[in-house]
C-alpha cells in the first residue's frame, strides 16, 4: 500500500468519524427536546458512518494481514484517534439518551 493510498483511507476514516461524531451530539440535542423519532433516525445514521469507517479501517489491517506493508504515520494515527473517540461517544451519548428518555 503506497503513502498516497494510506493517507487517503486515513482521511476517509476521519471524514466518516467526523460525521458520525455530529451526528451523535445532534441526537442528543433532539433527545434534550424529547424529538426522539428524529433522535433515532440520527443515532442510525451515525452509526452507518462508523461501520464505513470501520471499513475503510479493515482494509489497511487487511493489506497488512496479507503481508503487504503498511507504514504508519501521523495521519492514520490521528484518524485512529478520530475513530476511537466517536466510538466512545457513542456509547456516552447512548446512555445520555436513555436518561432523555425516561
Amino acid at each position: 500500500m503506497t503513502r498516497d493510498e494510506l493517507n487517503m483511507i486515513s482521511f476517509e476514516i476521519v471524514s466518516y468519524s467526523g460525521d458520525a461524531r455530529s451526528k451523535l451530539l445532534l441526537a442528543l440535542e433532539k433527545a434534550k427536546n424529547k424529538d426522539f423519532t428524529e433522535c433515532d433516525s440520527l443515532i442510525a445514521q451515525a452509526n452507518e458512518c462508523l461501520v464505513d469507517a470501520h471499513n475503510a479501517q479493515m482494509d489497511v489491517m487487511k493489506e497488512e494481514a496479507n503481508g503487504g506493508t503498511v507504514n504508519m504515520g501521523f495521519i492514520m494515527v490521528h484518524a485512529q484517534d478520530h475513530l476511537m473517540t466517536s466510538i466512545l461517544l457513542k456509547d456516552i451519548i447512548g446512555t445520555l439518551i436513555d436518561v432523555y428518555r425516561k
